[in-house]
């Protein structure tokens, strides 16, 4: 019998590797000065939620997010190393335009185009991005019935897993996550549920 688990998802704040336009999974780069304003503002805007437990990429950016959102006592921050962004090989911490376009064009080829086959040089496919993310879902879901959880991850990972899982197809293109502004998706015990993807227009 499981109960209804409500998760608060967040991209991660703004942090220094999209301000420079460095492509990858970049797992040391912190968040800039208005990245750390945007997680203190993350965590007021749940303030009023009964988060019982927050869970972050393992990215220090996520991390870092993630840490005002743990505001009440007992509530730990718990990395998960399958919330990681999507990886991109040999390429991963480039700043040439050409590999981020790349990039782009992978990810609309996994979300519009549902062709979760390719890949960036020789970094992770559509199916690989969307089994690790949805055994973290899962795992989370299952420890967490009839609770509330905080996850912060990343754009791209976020958008491919949730788009799957939630059945909502390019609805999920156009619009990229915001910075640090949580939006609901919710596991009923048998399928996943976004009520409202962020930016998005039916």
């Amino acid at each position: 019998m499981s109960g209804c688990v409500r998760l608060w998802c967040l991209r991660h704040a703004e942090s220094e590797n999209v301000t420079a336009e460095v492509a990858g999974a970049v797992p040391t780069a912190p968040l800039t000065e208005r990245g750390h304003h945007q997680a203190i503002k993350a965590a007021q805007t749940l303030a009023g939620e009964p988060i019982s437990r927050v869970y972050s990429s393992t990215a220090l950016r996520a991390l870092q997010t993630a840490r005002p959102l743990a505001t009440t006592p007992g509530v730990e921050v718990q990395a998960v190393p399958q919330l990681v962004e999507v990886g991109i090989g040999r390429h991963e911490g480039s700043s040439d335009p050409a590999v981020r376009r790349q990039t782009a064009d992978v990810l609309r080829a996994w979300v519009v185009e549902h062709d979760l086959g390719q890949r960036v040089a020789d970094g992770e496919t559509g199916h690989d991005v969307v089994a690790r993310m949805t055994e973290a879902f899962q795992l989370i879901a299952d420890q967490h019935r009839s609770e509330t959880v905080a996850v912060v991850g990343h754009v791209a990972s976020l958008t491919v897993a949730l788009g799957q899982l939630c059945a909502l197809g390019s609805l999920v293109w156009g619009t990229p996550l915001p910075h640090a502004e949580p939006f609901l998706v919710e596991w009923d015990g048998r399928s996943w549920h976004c009520p409202a993807w962020p930016g998005a227009t039916s």
